[in-house]
């Protein structure tokens, strides 16, 4: 059974950073393209980082040249640093693979805010 369990979100300033992980298991990750997915209420969950089993990555526009993602096939782990944070990126914070599997952890809060 794939589980993805998600951490590193907290409360940061306008400006600031975070770095979030993700650790996976019950899953072929060093074959699987992983994804970082954001929800915020009241809206669908969308994808804004994307990396696949060769390292390319792909962001959506709004966070392009801000969040880099990265992965750890040996850990089954991947990451999604992200700098320069703004308000409008709080949100609950998901991996999951990519295209996604019908397992979602509980997310990781991302609250940014001054």
């Amino acid at each position: 059974q794939v589980q993805f369990v998600e951490s590193g979100g907290g409360l940061v300033q306008p400006g600031g950073s975070l770095r979030l992980s993700c650790a996976a298991s019950g899953s072929n990750f060093s074959s699987d393209s992983m994804g970082w997915y954001r929800q915020v209420p009241g809206k669908q969950r969308g994808l804004v980082a994307f990396i696949n089993s060769g390292g390319n990555t792909h962001y959506a526009e709004s966070v392009k040249g801000r969040f880099t993602t990265s992965r750890d096939n040996a850990k089954k782990m991947v990451s999604l640093q992200m700098n320069s944070l703004k308000p409008e990126d709080t949100a609950v914070y998901y991996c999951n693979t990519a295209p996604f599997k019908d397992a979602w952890g509980q997310g990781t809060l991302v609250t940014v805010s001054s």
